[in-house]
């Protein structure tokens, strides 16, 4: 149910072939320091390209220059410390930038630098792909994704649910630093939010937060099993 960013250097592509790519700067310096201090991210939206989809990005590349090393091992834990954004925050700068629901947060530092990849279904219906800061809550690539593998299941699963992905990933937070948030139907007959956690040790483990209740519970035992026994993403 994971959708895939198309990144930010689709744009760097772009210039390089001749392209033009508009900067737009997204939000100040500041984010930095809100974000280090705790108080609420003021990410604002990316401008837009309406004939392609694409957001104008600043420079696509995180304040965090954490690269993906899972070779030496204990990539997923370094990346959980480095973060100064919260998952609950990444979910409220995605939100900002585009109204809506948002489906999934993962943070990654497959691109330059650590981010938060977002999903939203926004108020209008489409779906926007979002990358984050992972350091200071900004936009530095939005595109909406014209793709068509829409679910319509997903879609009311959004709707319907009580318990967002922020309230999600704060509950889970108890058990470790929130890595990931995603809207599941795989794990029954309604669906849920699947959070993955890590702790001081570098284990992962894997929750469900019911989308109605908000209550936590331990995935199934398989899952778990997959997420403790695997030191790096799928």
């Amino acid at each position: 149910m994971k959708r895939h960013l198309v990144i930010a250097t689709a744009a760097a592509a772009a210039l390089i072939a001749g392209g033009t790519v508009t900067a737009a700067a997204v939000s100040s310096d500041a984010g930095s320091a809100d974000a280090a201090s705790g108080k609420q991210l003021s990410a604002q939206p990316a401008a837009h390209d309406a004939s392609s989809g694409t957001a104008q990005v600043q420079d696509g590349r995180s304040s965090i220059p954490l690269q993906d090393d899972d070779a030496n091992g204990g990539q997923d834990l370094r990346e959980a410390n480095a973060a100064k954004v919260t998952a609950p925050d990444a979910a409220a700068a995605a939100r900002k930038a585009v109204p809506g629901t948002v489906t999934s947060l993962d943070l990654d530092a497959d691109r330059p630098g650590l981010v938060w990849d977002a999903d939203v279904l926004g108020e209008d219906g489409t779906w926007h792909e979002i990358t984050l800061d992972a350091g200071n809550g900004r936009v530095l690539n939005q595109h909406v994704d014209r793709g068509d593998d829409d679910d319509a299941q997903e879609r009311a699963a959004a709707r319907n649910a009580k318990t967002d992905a922020a309230a999600a990933a704060r509950t889970a937070a108890s058990h470790g630093k929130v890595t990931s948030v995603e809207l599941n139907d795989e794990h029954g007959t309604q669906a849920a939010w699947e959070v993955e956690t890590i702790t001081k040790d570098g284990k992962e483990h894997k929750f469900l937060v019911d989308t109605q209740s908000g209550k936590l519970s331990a995935a199934p035992a398989h899952d778990a099993d997959d997420d403790d026994n695997d030191g790096s993403d799928d």
